[in-house]
């Protein structure tokens, strides 16, 4: 049984009424034989054999009363030091974790996010201590990420901007006319920045939620159709053979249209990057998935390509991130299609689950909520 700071103040107070209970009884029992011994010795004389009983009973009742008076002093002052330092002690116990607690947010306040209090307890305290825990552990692994984004812009910048800025000193220090292969050269690295900075606007709203959607009823069947058909000259140039199927004629879903096809070109464009020549890529819509007691539409985007390692699925969808990071930047990749991916499709309210093993392909499944 898990004991909280309420209850076990409650059990530390009604042991504290006990203890102090307890020792006035014993200390009054024994005081009272003490002093009926004491004044059998001093008081039991001649003069009080002889007086009536009820002048007996009155001399032992001024003897007893005048004792107790004394006895009642000591026994509150003693009760009252009990008390307090009681109380003293059980406060300095309860507000050990607390005090922890407050040099570890003092650090935190200071910058220092590797902070871990440990957890002793599983009453409120320790409950605080393990969710402050956990929050400085996700502050962790969101600086690591910002510092990761701004390494990884950094990178993906450089790099076009280098290229333009050499061409650039080129042409202005040999004074030469400009072909138009180096314009168009030029061109298409504005392009690819133009590319970026749009990929990381759209990724920054979907992660804030603040990303408009304008949902509406759409078919889903005849808009993978139509996008399997815009990807199909890209496949077919790389050698490969893409496939739609579909159990049902027509699936509608709530979405936004654009959005959506920007996810399963993203996918697909991925699934293409990364099949080599001769491989099939298949797109399988089904009506009904059931998940989780909820039912969605079912949407596979399945290749028979290099397969991805199982240590690197949980990564897959974060920003910049590459399994290979070598083989990305060559074939143009920025590493955002799958995390813009992913953000999109929970903001439609579904999710992607990926299955992959190296060199047998991998599947990309999405869910989304079926159109009322």
């Amino acid at each position: 049984m898990t004991l909280t700071v309420r209850k076990k103040i409650f059990v530390s107070m009604g042991l504290l009424v006990l203890i102090i209970g307890g020792a006035h009884a014993v200390t009054k029992q024994a005081y009272m034989e003490s002093l009926f011994d004491q004044f059998r010795k001093e008081e039991t004389n001649a003069s009080y054999l002889n007086a009536m009983p009820g002048e007996q009973i009155e001399i032992l009742k001024t003897y007893v009363s005048g004792k107790m008076q004394k006895f009642w002093l000591g026994n509150w002052v003693f009760f009252i030091a009990t008390g307090l330092i009681f109380s003293l002690w059980i406060s300095g116990v309860l507000t050990i974790p607390l005090r922890k607690l407050v040099t570890a947010i003092e650090r935190v306040a200071q910058g220092d996010l590797d902070v871990n209090v440990p957890v002793q307890s599983k009453d409120e305290y320790g409950k605080v201590i393990q969710t402050f825990n956990d929050m400085t552990l996700r502050l962790r692994g969101a600086e690591d990420a910002r510092r990761r984004l701004v390494a990884d812009v950094a990178h993906e910048l450089r790099t076009p901007l280098s290229i333009m800025q050499l061409k650039l000193e080129n042409a202005q220090q040999t004074g030469q006319y400009i072909p138009a292969e180096m314009l168009l050269r030029l061109h298409d690295e504005v392009i690819r920045l133009g590319l970026l900075v749009e990929d990381l606007h759209v990724l920054s709203l979907a992660e804030a939620g603040r990303l408009a959607l304008d949902c509406k009823p759409l078919n889903l069947s005849a808009k993978l159709e139509q996008v399997v058909d815009d990807v199909k000259m890209e496949a077919e140039e790389k050698g490969l053979e893409i496939r739609f199927y579909s159990n049902t004629r027509s699936v509608t879903v709530i979405a936004d249209a654009r959005r959506i096809t920007q996810v399963f070109i993203n996918l697909l464009t991925n699934a293409i990057r990364y099949t080599p020549e001769g491989g099939v890529i298949s797109v399988v819509i089904e009506d009904k998935a059931l998940d989780r007691n909820a039912v969605y539409t079912c949407v596979s985007v399945i290749d028979t390509g290099i397969g991805i390692p199982s240590e690197e699925l949980p990564h897959l969808f974060d920003r910049f991130y590459r399994v290979e990071k070598a083989r990305s930047r060559h074939t143009g990749g920025t590493g955002l299609g799958l995390s813009i991916a992913h953000h999109l499709v929970r903001a439609h309210g579904g999710f992607i689950r990926v299955m992959s093993e190296p060199d047998q392909g991998t599947t990309f499944t999405v869910y989304l909520p079926l159109g009322k």
